[in-house]
């Protein structure tokens, strides 16, 4: 079987993504548990993004069943990668945050696995005049460089990550941001993607990154509603007299 350099980067992506998790799980076995939950929820939630968002216009045509079979969306994989790692971490009783390490590594993952969108010609930008930032589509034509600027998106956000859990800068809170972060991103760059729109003038897409911005923003403030219920809780203890 011939592997394509996409389905080769993206299986490179899983596995550093494993060698990193390998490390952690060192620690406690369960994460181990945690991750596979992670990669299962985040393909089912790629695929059905993909159909719901675009895919299920190809019903009927031909080379239907090579198109939903290769489609997949990291819009969807990033809310459903973290359902599922809650539920997990429900499953197996781990309690401890685990969003920060994924802040550092899904990022990553995404702008490797964008390495593939380019050398494969998808996820395109917009028709557009040439100019010194367009890319050339496989017929000759400029287009708005759609997949450089979310790798770069992505980097810049693991770099940002990597320097926030380095210095403790709210700690347990990193894959929330990435949600809300990237949510916003998508919604405001998918007017510059060359993606159907099926809803008012928006794309699928669009509609699930807003989705995305709303799951982050739900858990950020349930997270540090928790973190002050405990610092106070841990306050309380400090100040209570010992005789």
């Amino acid at each position: 079987m011939k592997w394509s350099p996409y389905s080769l980067l993206m299986l490179a992506g899983i596995v550093l993504g494993g060698i990193f998790w390998s490390r952690l799980a060192r620690k406690d076995e369960r994460l181990v548990f945690i991750y596979a939950a992670a990669l299962g929820g985040a393909f089912a939630g790629a695929k059905l993004a993909y159909l719901g968002a675009e895919g299920w216009l190809h019903y009927g045509q031909a080379g239907m069943w090579l198109q939903w079979a290769t489609g997949k969306s990291i819009i969807g994989a990033l809310p459903a990668g973290y359902l599922a790692v809650e539920l997990a971490k429900k499953q197996c009783g781990y309690r401890q945050a685990t969003g920060d390490w994924f802040a550092e590594i899904v990022p990553l993952a995404v702008a490797l696995g964008r390495v593939g969108c380019l050398l494969h010609g998808c996820c395109l930008g917009i028709a557009c005049e040439p100019a010194w930032y367009t890319i050339r589509d496989p017929f000759g034509q400029a287009r708005w460089p759609a997949v450089p600027v979310e790798m770069g998106f992505n980097l810049l956000c693991a770099g940002v990550f990597w320097m926030m859990r380095r210095k403790h800068v709210l700690p347990g809170q990193h894959f929330h941001i990435y949600l809300m972060a990237y949510g916003v991103f998508r919604f405001g760059h998918e007017f510059l993607r060359d993606t159907p729109r099926i809803f008012m003038g928006l794309t699928g897409y669009q509609i699930l990154a807003a989705g995305c911005v709303v799951l982050g923003l739900v858990r950020f403030l349930q997270r540090r509603g928790e973190q002050e219920k405990r610092e106070t809780m841990v306050g309380a203890v400090k100040s209570y007299p010992v005789s």
